[in-house]
């Protein structure tokens, strides 16, 4: 159905209007005709800076040729701010709606929701279900990871093209909608604002996208019909060899490619699998689909997020005895983190030779940003709790000793460098928060800020008025990490600015290199990519509640 039906009638002439501006702009007139959005998942402006000049230790040489080009032909925004939190899913949903949770709904990719009920079956991570439990049971856990596909542990999700659109999720570990026959509630049913990938394919462009999970289905929209070519292959899965790969058949770390690992638990073996979907995106600059077995249009808006950095700053492998992250308060990368971005930067490298060799660098916008940053930068901060220290918990251990689920004090909890709470009975905010904030308690969670009633709802939405909002949020100390294991050195999720600021460039070979100063967010990236195509940024429903402005400094968004 389209989200036309849904406009006032003043909107209603709006989007026509675009509609003709959108068919024009597509035609061979030298304008922007496509837009290469890439999220390199944990690069800060802090990463950028360095490989961009060079540190000591690697020479003071560039080590990010192909980004440091971009910016040389682009705008440059050095005080780029995600949402809070910043996780994947609020990540991605600000640059592609242009909204925060609060208008688009996505707090993290598990969650809980009042208003929902539990999925058909208990899902393989253990978000209890049965047939009988709607629409007798509302409010349950919301997992929208790797635990509602067929079978995360393949590649292609268990289903034949089981990444592709929605294919790969099965509908028995969704939740429910009670009001609604109890129908199951997939992921672009549960965003609650449109995507760009809407907009531009309503306006009769055509929309390419390419993630981590099945469960980026939300990428849809409302609609559930916003990406043409949604290709979303498991990240979560055994690694097994990739023959279409140059390097990653047999895999280059068969050590970590065993039944209980995931790419992200190697730093070569993650490259292959975003090198995967690399080939999606050349694929789609050569005009195919996502796996070249077809012709199509070249996208109008397309791109993909890279693993590779993220997990660069975070992973520790044990096996090969090596560490990520950084070396020191400077940002400097370790060698594994510097590898990491050399990879990223070289496959960037092939977007834009790419898009040269076709004919269409002039005619794309290039923007370059991340989901998220990550927490800390400096690694003599990292704590990690009780992981580091058995006698610490975090602080749903504290409010709910026996665990979190149905019945228990804390139904859910969100916790990687950043605590986020949903309480069984909701009454008991007042009080848990103050058991939080005894000093005793506070010293075994890391101390930091607690989030609740008017603290919170400056944020966020009423928790007592919108079904998905956290109670209380407990932001710790820069550098507590909520984890039993010693397996990483940072994680994000969190508010602290090593969460928030991350690399914002957005390059077209016809502009002239700018530097912007001060303050912008990521949400800003949706409404100017619907500008960009000529199309109007209010037809996002986000940037009308949020009244979400284009970024600045750029030809078509001068005033």
């Amino acid at each position: 159905m389209s989200d036309r039906r849904f406009l006032p009638l003043g909107l209603v002439a709006l989007a026509l209007v675009s509609l003709f501006s959108f068919t024009a702009a597509a035609q061979p007139t030298g304008k922007i005709q496509h837009v290469l959005l890439i999220s390199i998942d944990g690069m800060h402006s802090l990463d950028f800076a360095n490989c961009s000049k060079g540190v000591p230790i690697y020479g003071n040489q560039t080590y990010c040729p192909h980004l440091a080009a971009l910016s040389a032909t682009g705008v440059h925004y050095l005080q780029a701010l995600t949402p809070k939190p910043s996780d994947s899913f609020p990540g991605l949903v600000a640059q592609i709606t242009g909204g925060t949770p609060r208008s688009a709904g996505m707090y993290y990719d598990v969650s809980y929701d009042r208003a929902l009920s539990p999925p058909a079956k208990t899902t393989p991570y253990g978000i209890v279900g049965g047939a009988k439990l709607c629409p007798s049971v509302v409010g349950t856990q919301v997992g929208f990871d790797e635990e509602i596909d067929y079978n995360y542990l393949k590649l292609d999700s268990g289903k034949p093209n089981g990444s592709s659109g929605i294919n790969g999720i099965n509908p028995d570990y969704l939740p429910r909608d009670p009001k609604n026959g109890c129908a199951p509630v997939y992921p672009h049913s549960f965003i609650r604002a449109n995507t760009i990938f809407n907009v531009v394919k309503n306006a009769g462009g055509y929309t390419a996208w390419s993630d981590k999970h099945p469960s980026y289905d939300f990428t849809n929209g409302p609609s559930g019909e916003g990406v043409n070519d949604l290709w979303s292959p498991e990240i979560n899965s055994i690694p097994v060899p990739i023959p279409t790969v140059q390097g990653c058949n047999p895999l280059p770390d068969p050590g970590a490619a065993q039944s209980s690992n995931a790419w992200t638990d190697s730093f070569q073996n993650i490259r292959c699998y975003d090198q995967f979907k690399v080939q999606a995106v050349l694929n789609w600059i050569d005009g195919k689909t996502h796996d070249g077995s077809a012709t199509a249009p070249v996208p109008n808006v397309f791109g993909m997020n890279f693993q590779a950095v993220s997990v660069g700053q975070k992973l520790v492998e044990k096996s090969l005895g090596l560490t990520g992250g950084y070396v020191d308060a400077l940002g400097t990368p370790s060698d594994s983190l510097f590898a990491e971005i050399q990879y990223v930067d070289g496959a960037i490298g092939q977007f834009i030779s790419e898009l040269k060799e076709q004919g269409l660098l002039d005619s794309t916008l290039i923007i370059v940003s991340a989901k998220h940053g990550q927490s800390p930068i400096d690694p003599s901060r990292v704590l990690r709790i009780p992981g580091d220290v058995a006698s610490d918990e975090p602080p749903s251990q504290i409010l709910s000793p026996a665990g979190v689920g149905p019945g228990l004090p804390v139904a859910q909890a969100d916790e990687d460098d950043i605590s986020m709470l949903w309480l069984t009975d909701q009454s008991q905010t007042e009080s848990s928060v103050a058991t939080l904030a005894l000093a005793a308690n506070e010293n075994l969670f890391g101390q930091g800020e607690i989030f609740s009633g008017p603290s919170l709802t400056l944020q966020f939405n009423d928790p007592l008025t919108d079904s998905r909002t956290p109670d209380i949020i407990v932001a710790p100390n820069v550098g507590v990490v909520y984890t039993g294991g010693t397996k990483k050195v940072a994680e994000h999720g969190g508010f602290a600015y090593d969460d928030r600021n991350v690399l914002l460039i957005v390059s077209n070979p016809k502009y002239k290199p700018a530097t912007f100063n001060d303050q912008v967010e990521t949400r800003q990236i949706a409404p100017t990519i619907v500008k960009a195509l000529g199309l109007d940024p209010n037809l996002l429903s986000a940037v009308r509640s949020e009244h979400t402005e284009t970024l600045p400094g750029l030809p078509f968004t001068q005033k």
